[in-house]
């Protein structure tokens, strides 16, 4: 697998309740989603779901859901993935 996250960009996204953020397996962007749910498991002192609170839980846990990211993700026709 040659899934690598070299961009550190993310972006909350309040229609669908989570946060975005691209790897890239090869030339091959993928897109990845996050869930409000899964940020406020990750940190038991998040109590609320505001975008600012969620990108600060997400930059705090980034390599656990860069992981989380290379566990779901296959290779092959799929270029986005929700992690839930």
């Amino acid at each position: 697998m040659a899934l690598n996250f070299p961009n550190p960009s993310r972006s909350y996204d309040a229609a669908r309740h989570c946060v975005c953020f691209w790897g890239y397996d090869n030339a091959r962007e993928v897109a990845f989603q996050v869930s409000d749910d899964v940020l406020i498991r990750l940190d038991s002192k998040v109590s609320c779901s505001e975008a600012i609170v969620l990108l600060d839980t997400f930059d705090r846990h980034r390599d656990k859901i860069l992981l989380l990211a290379k566990d779901v993700y296959t290779a092959g026709p799929c270029n986005s993935y929700k992690i839930s």
